[in-house]
């Protein structure tokens, strides 16, 4: 069953566990596939490797099956942003757990897993911020555990993104407040506001909105991990015709939001505090 039949069916329960072969096995655990037999050309091609469980889920009719994405697969990245072709579904049976203890040793000590979303529209002028920040952060030597995304305004890839099991997201988008243009901040929101009618106030931006996803994904995960904003202040948001390009104070801010979200991360990482809340110049 490939993404797009997927989708087509409604009402799917998210599973926390399945045993499989008197093993628990939960997302995030890795497992070896085994297609049943007589299968298509697909599954010919991934019999025998070792994939990644990015969800468990159960259709209408109570069958499960689980979304894996495939290890070595040069895309992996597509495939934890639900994109079709590099996400793929198995029935328990097909599917044989690996290093499952092990695996969960692992990860109760390894390092944060922190997603930066570049946000923006390229066609507004300053709303391109974020899009900007991301292409600077792709040239700078990041940990593994950081993953570098530019989401545009692709809201519900974002909020499916949300989901994947990070323990900080920090989103980077321009920011409107009232200071000077370029003026950088870091914001952390409210996420137990975001059900109040007035949630929207808290963070004042446009386009892609933020908090519309932040809420989109709490419908789908009643409890969101940390979230964080890096904001720069516009000066030219491109009005009803657009524009393309940033204007020059904002352009200038880019390198130092950059050096910023790498301080941040640093930060997380070292388990240090963040001063969420701060304006710099």
């Amino acid at each position: 069953m490939n993404e797009w039949e997927w989708r087509l069916l409604e009402d799917k329960n998210i599973l926390d566990s399945l045993e499989i072969g008197g093993v628990e096995v939960r997302p995030g655990d890795h497992v070896r596939l085994r297609p049943r037999e007589g299968g298509d050309v697909l599954d010919i091609a991934l019999n025998g490797k070792i994939a990644t469980v990015e969800a468990i889920e159960q259709d209408y009719e109570g069958k499960l099956h689980l979304a894996v994405i495939i290890n070595d697969d040069p895309g992996r990245d597509l495939g934890t942003e639900r994109q079709p072709g590099h996400r793929f579904f198995f029935a328990p049976e097909e599917v044989v757990p690996i290093n499952v203890t092990a695996d969960r040793d692992a990860n109760s000590i390894r390092a944060p897993r922190i997603l930066v979303a570049g946000i923006g529209n390229i066609f507004l002028g300053d709303d391109a911020f974020g899009v900007e920040v991301a292409g600077a952060l792709a040239d700078r030597k990041l940990p593994e555990s950081v993953r570098v995304t530019d989401f545009g305004i692709r809201g519900f890839d974002l909020a499916y993104a949300l989901l994947d099991g990070y323990d900080v997201t920090i989103l980077v988008d321009a920011c409107p407040r009232g200071d000077a243009p370029g003026t950088l901040y870091v914001v952390e929101p409210d996420l137990d506001a975001l059900d109040l009618p007035d949630a929207a106030a808290s963070i004042e931006t446009h386009g892609m909105n933020p908090l519309n996803v932040l809420r989109l994904a709490k419908t789908m995960e009643k409890k969101l991990s940390r979230v964080l904003l890096v904001g720069c202040e516009p000066q030219d948001l491109g009005g009803e015709e657009g524009k393309m390009g940033l204007s020059e104070p904002v352009a200038a801010a880019v390198e130092r939001a950059a050096s910023l979200v790498e301080s941040l991360v640093s930060k997380i990482i070292k388990g240090e505090s963040l001063e969420a809340g701060s304006q710099l110049q």
